[in-house]
């Protein structure tokens, strides 16, 4: 027997019958190793095409794809070889048995596929795949073989056959196991060994096949028997070969084409997502964007937004619409007793508050920031405006359960209308803020409507605060007015009181009650109690050298200027740049702002009077003192309000309360001052209950500085020393 080209056996046996002489075509042999090659190929792609299917529809189809390609590969390989055997002999094939050995290998593969698909795999599966596997290929070959049809043919070696079968399944074995380790790999190692291991794959094949052919023997009964017929298979099998490569091509095609949309759908996907959580990310910005966090109101943005959209929408249905500007009354002070954190939770609880009092399906409600919230509403009449505003001050007075407390808050709240306060947002917000503060300004807990006497107020504060501002940066026209201070016990002025004037270039002179509330709002009155502190030492010092060194001043400190640390070393820097003994100036604090803040109030005070200075409560009586710690505060002396001075001698009661305010100081150690004295018989109803100090148009008008050296000695002169004389008047000043 040739087999390549070789001859294995001799030409004779012993009993006398010839050996055919056969051998195979090379050609076709290798046309048959490429088909096994490239089925094996075909079915790795298509195992990882099922195995990464998502779908169970899409996952049944490629088993079933590289079941048929896997077993039409190992079948037209078993054909091909069929056909490049060549023997003297034509033989024929059976039809029947050569679909039934297609049939057989189609089993054997469906089983393979449908195990090394498995999400989970085992060694004993797999052996028992590789086992029906390679005894499938097998089968498959035998009965390929049985086809074979001619006279004097069968002769099987036992042995060769079961070593084609072990073969089989052990290559079976091996292929399945390598598959199952690299079927949903990616690597660079899985690329690399995808076609060693086809090529082995193939070769396998191949010897499994030539293992049965080589068991196989034929001869003939006699040597005259043997006839030289040239079969001439090489057609059929190029046909089958081209048809199987096209095939296993295909699937090979529709594997890749597969990945490559598979790749694209999860590109598809994870562009998907981000969008999606691109689109997240913008609603939680627009969220951030527009809500308050810890309200879960319309901010400030997005109040804006919505006001602009509405007031285009009334414009154009010519409707009312009204702006609400509210404040909590008093807020911080929850914030300083009972810490931000209660403050949150008392404004989320304000918010529903408010929100329960308006129409939830009509009206807009915002917070701005802090304690301020800003409401719109929908108007047919502008009552409707001030009925929610109540109800909502109604709403507010229900008490708040807060840490372990019933707190009660208020609310002030100012009202612009669209379109009879304004037509845009800003102008509509500015005017319902300016009613706000005129709400404040009426004592709280109240609702104001704009009106434009508010606009022109705002606008005149505004004037005056920028011009004020000029005037202290340039230091021009402001300038101190000071008022003599009479010492009932010498008869003579003792000391003078400082008070700041602004000569306004179109107001004429004003006042303090004009400018010192707008310099408190506006953050100026620091550097405005600061000028007047060294222009009346300066002051002072002039008139030391005119002959005056016995004089002090006294000069006011605001409330907002006493809770500066700066303010000793100012105090200072004014004595010693104008040279003024520290005993001879006065520093005058009104007792609510004493008691605004009593610790740092009380260690500030005692800087300043460890520098000389005297301290002075001013206006006592018209605030809320507590004399457990006005005795403790480093003072000097006590001045009463001229309100108590005023009705006297008419007033009794007025009377006892000032008689009952001198022992009281005295009792304290305190000196007293009263100011506000007109009449003769207040003064003498002061001097014959020991008041120290007087202070008045009695004595004399507040009077320019380039005014004071003349009026000194005026006064000085008419002044009587002893107790018991009439008080001068000097009406000319």
């Amino acid at each position: 027997m040739e087999w390549l080209g070789l001859r294995f056996l001799g030409e004779h046996t012993d009993n006398g019958q010839q050996l055919l002489i056969s051998s195979h075509n090379p050609y076709l042999i290798v046309l048959a190793y490429l088909v096994a090659c490239a089925a094996t190929l075909a079915t790795l792609h298509v195992v990882e095409r099922a195995t990464n299917a998502e779908k169970a529809n899409a996952k049944t189809i490629w088993r079933w794809i590289g079941a048929s390609c896997l077993a039409g590969g190992i079948w037209a390989v078993h054909m091909i070889c069929m056909l490049a055997f060549e023997t003297p002999l034509d033989l024929p094939y059976n039809l029947g048995m050569t679909l039934g050995s297609l049939f057989i290998v189609l089993i054997a593969t469906s089983v393979a596929m449908q195990v090394i698909t498995q999400s989970t795999l085992s060694r004993t599966h797999l052996r028992l795949a590789a086992l029906i596997f390679g005894a499938g290929i097998c089968a498959m070959h035998l009965a390929g073989m049985w086809t074979l049809h001619a006279s004097n043919i069968g002769h099987y070696n036992p042995s060769l056959i079961a070593s084609a079968v072990l073969l089989a399944v052990a290559a079976s074995y091996g292929a399945l196991l390598l598959t199952s380790a690299w079927r949903s790999s990616s690597t660079w190692r899985h690329q690399f060994f995808k076609y060693p291991l086809c090529m082995t794959g193939g070769a396998a094949l191949l010897s499994v096949h030539f293992l049965g052919m080589w068991s196989l023997t034929y001869t003939l009964a006699a040597p005259s028997q043997q006839v030289q017929i040239g079969n001439n298979h090489w057609q059929l099998a190029l046909v089958i070969g081209l048809i199987a490569l096209l095939l296993i091509g295909g699937c090979i095609s529709a594997a890749l084409v597969d990945h490559k949309l598979q790749l694209k759908e999860h590109d598809l996907r994870r562009v998907n997502a981000l969008l999606s959580q691109l689109d997240q990310a913008r609603v939680s910005l627009q969220q951030v964007a527009h809500y308050d966090p810890l309200t879960n109101l319309v901010n400030r943005r997005g109040f804006n937004q919505i006001f602009a959209e509405k007031l285009i929408e009334h414009a154009a249905r010519n409707s009312r619409l009204a702006v609400m500007f509210l404040d909590i009354d008093h807020f911080k002070r929850i914030n300083d007793s009972l810490g931000h954190d209660a403050g949150d939770e008392l404004l989320k609880a304000i918010a529903t508050q408010i929100k329960s009092a308006t129409r939830s399906h009509d009206d807009v409600v915002a917070r701005f920031g802090g304690d301020e919230f800003c409401i719109l509403i929908n108007l047919n009449q502008r009552e409707e405006a001030q009925s929610m505003a109540q109800r909502i001050m109604l709403k507010m007075k229900e008490p708040i359960e807060l840490a372990g407390r019933r707190i009660v808050m208020t609310t002030s709240i100012g009202i612009s209308v669209f379109p009879d306060d304004g037509t845009t947002s800003a102008e509509l917000l500015k005017h319902a803020d300016l009613a706000l503060y005129q709400s404040k300004g009426n004592g709280r807990n109240s609702l104001n409507f704009f009106s434009s006497n508010l606009k022109a107020r705002a606008s005149l504060e505004l004037q005056i605060e920028e011009e004020l501002r000029h005037a202290l940066n340039e230091d021009t026209g402001l300038l101190l007015h000071y008022q003599p201070i009479f010492d009932l016990k010498s008869g003579r002025i003792a000391k003078l009181e400082a008070l700041v004037r602004w000569q306004h270039p179109e107001h004429g002179l004003l006042g303090p009650d004009r400018f010192i509330s707008i310099a408190e709002n506006n953050g100026l009155i620091a550097t405005l109690d600061h000028w007047v502190l060294r222009k009346a030492c300066h002051d002072l010092a002039t008139l030391s050298r005119l002959g005056w060194q016995h004089l002090g001043v006294a000069v006011n400190c605001s409330a907002l200027n006493l809770v500066r640390v700066e303010l000793a070393d100012e105090i200072e820097s004014a004595l010693r740049s104008s040279g003024i003994a520290p005993h001879r100036l006065e520093l005058e604090v009104t007792e609510n702002a004493l008691m605004g803040n009593i610790s740092s109030t009380s260690q500030l005070l005692r800087q300043i009077r460890a520098l000389g200075v005297s301290l002075s409560i001013d206006d006592f009586g018209t605030g809320y003192s507590s004399l457990a710690y006005l005795k403790r505060l480093p003072l000097n002396t006590l001045k009463i309000d001229r309100s108590f001075i005023q009705d006297i001698p008419k007033s009794s009661q007025d009377m006892e309360i000032v008689q009952a305010i001198i022992v009281m100081a005295h009792t304290l150690q305190l000196q007293v001052v009263t100011e506000g004295v007109e009449t003769q018989q207040q003064f003498e109803f002061l001097n014959k209950y020991g008041c120290d100090f007087i202070q008045g148009y009695l004595l004399s008008r507040p009077v320019p500085f380039a005014e004071l050296n003349s009026l000194l000695e005026q006064l000085n002169k008419r002044a009587l020393p002893k107790a018991g004389y009439a008080m001068p008047q000097l009406a000319s000043h």
